[in-house]
């Protein structure tokens, strides 16, 4: 961990030094963020039916946290390869992005990943590119384009970099937990959202890149907690702050991103829990004390707890590219029977055995209130997520077991103002009609 850290903080002063600072505005910045299934998304399929994309959602969801898993074992690890950065399924994401890269600037329509750390992009000339709608970043044509130097201390931040044995540049390789891959040269570039640009933004142009990636986008922009995510590399100007709202996965609006001031949550109903610091530093952990059913709680056992209430620090990671939530048998357990206490409608049998607790339902189905106990934030999730039809008249629970690693997902995330304050080392939620946001 330290060394991590001591890393994050040359490589930030770095930053620092070569970039100019944007105080564009107000120093803040709001872009649309694209949910895949959204019928305003570019990778909407119409022929799909909304029960196929809600059950292609939840096979996603279990995939990414088999991959978030493997991330997480191989980061802690210090017996295998590192360059495994970050989990990736069905490579279109959940989230989609549109920014512009270079001088003058070319759009681009990226994944937005919360479990990723660097900006990377599909480059001219492709030695072996995947298919895209569009044609790859052709650095030749940007007057701003700068390869980095092997001897560049920003070639050293990065796991897994060599060194180009013709040009002197740094180049990268990144893998994922579904083994898509991206290789290339590492390069500062500028980087538009909105109308705000970061110059001497480090990213990595791709010339080799292969997997599950779908056509309609090109790589990937990093949220994630690492020193080259958009986050810590513009620290400086954007104050280490993000911040989304995100929008039911059918709605005709789209979920809202910020950055910088634009980020900031505040007001007296606001909730907030510390991100704790754990390796893979890239993932952003919560600590989750309990769960209620109404006002019945269970308690989060620490397994590696001699006090057998006790709940251990960062025990959950809070993931946009993940549909679902998973929890510990000892969660899971308690909430199911309460539930089934509680409700008084016809369960029925999950025919493709995915999900333990399903009702019939004809029309709108309640179910009690369920509370997530973060350390210092009681947060009610949404009545429309805690249970979700998977087909037509079936409803499940969306939060189901994990034998290991536990994710808050983005269904539960839905309806609130979620903000990112990575100086302070905070996550801050404010409810919110988010398609009131436009």
């Amino acid at each position: 961990m330290g060394t991590y850290y001591k890393s994050l903080s040359v490589f930030l002063s770095i930053i620092s030094l070569i970039s100019i600072s944007q105080s564009i505005n107000n120093g803040g910045v709001t872009v649309d963020l694209f949910h895949r299934d959204s019928p305003l998304s570019p990778s909407h399929d119409p022929s799909k039916t909304r029960f196929e994309l809600v059950r292609n959602a939840i096979d996603r969801s279990f995939a990414h946290k088999s991959s978030l898993l493997l991330t997480s074992l191989k980061k802690t690890s210090e017996s295998v390869d590192a360059t495994h950065e970050a989990p990736l399924t069905d490579g279109g994401g959940e989230y989609l992005i549109d920014y512009q890269i270079g001088t003058p600037p070319v759009r681009q329509l990226s994944i937005a990943d919360t479990g990723s750390d660097l900006l990377w992009i599909q480059c001219q000339p492709c030695t072996s590119c995947y298919k895209q709608d569009y044609p790859p970043f052709d650095p030749t044509a940007s007057k701003s384009y700068r390869p980095i130097s092997c001897q560049s201390n920003q070639c050293s931040i990065l796991d897994n970099t060599a060194c180009g044995t013709d040009n002197n540049v740094c180049q990268y390789k990144v893998g994922y937990g579904d083994t898509s891959y991206s290789q290339g040269d590492l390069a500062a570039e500028t980087v538009t959202l909105g109308s705000t640009a970061f110059p001497n933004f480090v990213f990595g142009c791709g010339y080799n890149n292969d997997g599950t990636f779908r056509p309609y986008g090109s790589g990937i922009l990093g949220l994630g907690n690492g020193a080259v995510s958009i986050v810590n590399q513009q620290r400086s100007s954007l104050h280490g702050r993000f911040s989304y709202c995100l929008t039911p996965h059918d709605s005709n609006a789209t979920s809202k991103i910020s950055f910088g001031n634009d980020a900031v949550v505040t007001g007296p109903n606001v909730l907030s829990t510390p991100l704790v610091s754990k390796d893979p530093p890239t993932f952003y952990y919560l600590t989750l004390e309990g769960l209620s059913v109404g006002e019945q709680r269970f308690e989060y056992k620490s397994s590696s707890s001699s006090i057998k209430q006790e709940y251990e620090e960062g025990n959950i990671i809070i993931d946009s590219g993940t549909t679902l939530t998973f929890v510990p048998s000892e969660l899971y357990d308690g909430i199911e029977s309460s539930l089934k206490n509680s409700i008084d409608a016809t369960p029925v049998e999950d025919q493709q055995g995915t999900f333990k607790l399903c009702y019939q339902s004809d029309g709108e189905f309640n179910s009690p209130p369920i509370t997530a106990h973060f350390k210092g934030a009681d947060l009610v999730l949404p009545q429309r997520s805690i249970f979700v039809e998977v087909e037509k008249g079936q409803v499940c629970l969306a939060l189901v077991l994990s034998q290991d690693l536990a994710i808050f997902g983005n269904l539960h995330q839905e309806g609130y103002l979620i903000g990112y304050d990575l100086v302070n080392k905070q996550l801050n939620f404010l409810q919110t009609d988010c398609i009131k946001l436009h």
